[in-house]
């Protein structure tokens, strides 16, 4: 960035996106289709930004709403699923977009037919499984009917059958998995007794594994025809047992993720408090000595979490400065006092690299109690993003 850079934004790398991509991808069977996973604003980074990218390597985009929908067809007319609820009211607009839809009722599969014939279109449909999930999808009891309502209905193709894994990437314990591989392998056998193709070349589309299920079960096995990449694209590992695994010079397949976004910003201010004097709404931190702090105008308003109050540290001139007092919705205050040359307007980096430090996705997350990826999700839209 030049002279120029805002107060605010994110540095997005071209490089290190298609090298995850291609680092996964080499890790499938010849023939597997890949889809990556551009919902949640591309977990963060950016959903057209990365939808330009990877638009000439991927076979499918996955989003979760129309409204996703509808912003990626401004750069993108590559084959996309969605895979959130899409409600009566926003059919048309959304078939009218030519995605591949998910259904999550009978009647909500009829409300698709009914607008796909006003359109004199027949509609490529993918089943959703509960295949031991408890979230979306049909359990194996409400299949028959399901199969039956499909043949029926003149307007709509079933075009694939899919699932999700809940804990796939805990490899210590592949109990929940194996249950629920067992679980999907029976609803897809269920879907051939009813006449549906599931191999060859006019077969139905399968997909359970997103980017921990590729590494742990899918892989170079090629068991089912796609698999939706998602948090590895970004540089961010499932779990810290896969990246143990994969990153292994012993593994034949090791390779490394590398992190995509970079969060910066720049010093608002630099004072000195005295020693007693608290920082902060509710009190929280007391200074014990004369204490140089700097403003970073970034808060929970733009996804700095409020639970990193007190825990993490941003980057100025490739140091780390300890966050002080509660996160404010749009300002964090930084302990400063060991830099002797700090001035207004330096760079801070709240996640990324500068010099040899580095804050990582997945240091923020520990210190938050939650999950790489929301970390890098739950930053602002507003927010620039820039490639590099």
């Amino acid at each position: 960035m030049n002279k120029n850079t805002p107060l605010v934004y994110l540095e997005i790398s071209r490089k290190n996106l298609i090298h995850n991509f291609k680092a996964l991808k080499k890790l499938t069977k010849k023939g597997t289709k890949v889809a990556v996973a551009i919902k949640g604003n591309a977990y963060g980074h950016g959903q057209n930004i990365v939808a330009k990218i990877l638009d000439l390597h991927v076979d499918y985009f996955f989003v979760n709403s129309v409204e996703e929908l509808e912003l990626l067809r401004k750069v993108s007319k590559k084959r996309t699923f969605v895979l959130g609820y899409v409600p009566k009211d926003d059919l048309t607009k959304a078939l009218k977009l030519k995605p591949i839809l998910s259904f999550f009722s009978i009647l909500h599969l009829r409300e698709i037919n009914k607008v796909a014939g006003k359109l004199k279109i027949k509609q490529e449909v993918h089943l959703p499984i509960d295949a031991c999930l408890g979230r979306e999808g049909f359990l194996e009891h409400e299949l028959v009917q399901v199969f039956k309502e499909i043949k029926k209905l003149p307007h709509i193709k079933l075009g694939g059958m899919y699932a999700h894994f809940a804990n796939i990437e805990d490899t210590n314990n592949f109990t929940h998995a194996q249950k629920q591989i067992k679980k999907y392998d029976l609803a897809l056998s269920m879907a051939k007794d009813f006449g549906f193709e599931i191999e060859g070349k006019n077969g139905l589309e399968t997909h359970i594994s997103a980017t921990s299920g590729l590494l742990v079960y899918d892989h170079d096995k090629g068991i089912n025809t796609i698999v939706r990449l998602g948090v590895g694209t970004y540089g961010l590992w499932p779990s810290e047992h896969l990246k143990f695994l994969y990153t292994k010079k012993e593994n034949k397949k090791s390779f490394t993720l590398k992190p995509v976004l970079s969060w910066k910003s720049k010093v608002a201010q630099i004072k000195t408090l005295e020693a007693g004097h608290t920082i902060g709404y509710g009190l929280t931190y007391m200074t014990h000595a004369p204490t140089k702090i700097a403003v970073v105008p970034q808060g929970y308003a733009d996804g700095y979490p409020r639970s990193l109050s007190s825990k993490s540290f941003v980057l100025i001139k490739g140091t780390r400065c300890k966050v002080l007092g509660r996160v404010s919705m749009n300002m964090t205050v930084v302990d400063v006092t060991h830099l002797k040359n700090i001035k207004i307007e330096d760079d801070v980096v709240l996640l990324g690299k500068q010099g040899r430090e580095e804050i990582t996705a997945e240091e923020l997350a520990e210190l938050s109690d939650t999950i790489n990826y929301e970390v890098t999700t739950r930053i602002s839209a507003l927010l620039p993003r820039f490639l590099n």
